[in-house]
């Protein structure tokens, strides 16, 4: 099994703008420092998050890092004129030295169709155009094509032409069924959420995807999927490991009911028990995976980038504690297939 740290850069103002980015590229500095496989970066375009720019962010990261993969988590094709995106990637492709993965979405959030003018009306279908010629530019040196919601090409050139010939795009996957199919159709990997319900309404999509996979002709050996976490906390002890995640969930629920959420889980012991959560001893977390994995047969996992309420020591002894006692099971029970490296799908 592979593992990715994963941050929205959600900003709650207790630390200036600039300082929180910081604390962005120092936990993806820690994230190679330990041993991860991929550090990703989301993009929203609403309160709290900070996370508008992607590319930009990764860019630095880049920088500081030699090793691990970097993931866009998601990146909102349906707001983006694929061509810009293709530019902003391929150049972040090379700066990287081919480390770069993309998972794409249609993104959420009510602030999109007042920044970007895109509705629930039309997203899902920017997001197939988006992604249609996104993939043409990144295979294609001259690309032809014409769509409904940008400007036609006529052996248009888009440069700089990519390192990665091509690239790996993941779809994520929430709750809707467009993102399988797409992924399905053009034989992508899955990138399950799986983080606010709990675990059939994700497990039903990934068996969509493996159906609507094997329905366009793949091979099933070839379908790949990644499924997220809704929090990870690891202490030698469960007691431990709740008595110190309590505040910081009852804090997650006080901010819901703020916004007029009500949670699906209401206590953490709820959450333990029916969600993605991973709270408790390496034990407890390593068999809780290994069941998600029996139901979604996947290879790869996110785990929250974010210290999320922790002191720095804390936030570091449990990334610390998962390389040492939970990966090593998991990557030894779970065969996975090695992520692209040096430019090379």
């Amino acid at each position: 099994m592979k593992f990715l740290l994963i941050t929205l850069i959600a900003h709650d103002g207790r630390v200036s703008t600039t300082e929180r980015f910081r604390e962005v590229v120092a936990n993806a500095v820690l994230a190679e420092e330990l041993g991860f496989d991929g550090f990703g970066v989301g993009e929203r375009h609403e309160r709290p998050f900070i996370s508008s720019s992607p590319p930009v962010v990764l860019s630095h990261i880049a920088a500081r890092t030699s090793r691990i993969r970097l993931f866009t988590a998601v990146t909102t094709l349906s707001l983006l004129d694929p061509v810009r995106a293709f530019e902003d990637y391929s150049t972040l492709d090379h700066l990287s030295g081919g480390r770069l993965e993309l998972i794409i979405g249609k993104g959420n959030g009510s602030a999109q169709a007042k920044l970007f003018h895109v509705t629930t009306e039309d997203q899902w279908d920017r997001n197939r155009e988006g992604y249609e010629l996104f993939r043409r530019l990144w295979r294609e040196d001259q690309v032809s094509w014409e769509g409904r919601f940008r400007p036609s090409l006529e052996s248009a050139e888009a440069l700089p032409r990519p390192l990665q010939q091509p690239i790996r795009v993941w779809h994520g996957s929430a709750t809707s069924k467009e993102s399988v199919d797409l992924a399905a159709q053009w034989g992508d990997p899955l990138f399950s959420a799986n983080v606010t319900n709990p675990i059939e309404p994700y497990a039903e999509l990934i068996d969509y995807y493996r159906d609507r996979w094997k329905f366009h002709g793949h091979d099933p050996q070839d379908a790949l999927v990644g499924a997220g976490t809704a929090g990870y906390y690891a202490a030698p002890t469960s007691q431990e490991a709740v008595e110190t995640y309590r505040p910081i969930y009852d804090a997650r629920l006080a901010l819901f009911r703020r916004l007029g959420v009500e949670p699906v889980f209401p206590t953490l012991e709820d959450a333990v028990e029916r969600s993605s959560i991973l709270v408790g001893s390496p034990q407890q977390i390593t068999e809780k995976v290994l069941r998600y994995h029996e139901r979604f047969g996947h290879e790869v996992m996110h785990l929250h980038a974010d210290a999320d309420g922790l002191t720095p020591h804390q936030h570091r002894a449990t990334l610390e504690l998962f390389q040492s006692e939970i990966a090593p099971v998991l990557r030894r029970e779970i065969p996975s297939r090695p992520f692209p490296t040096g430019g090379q799908r």
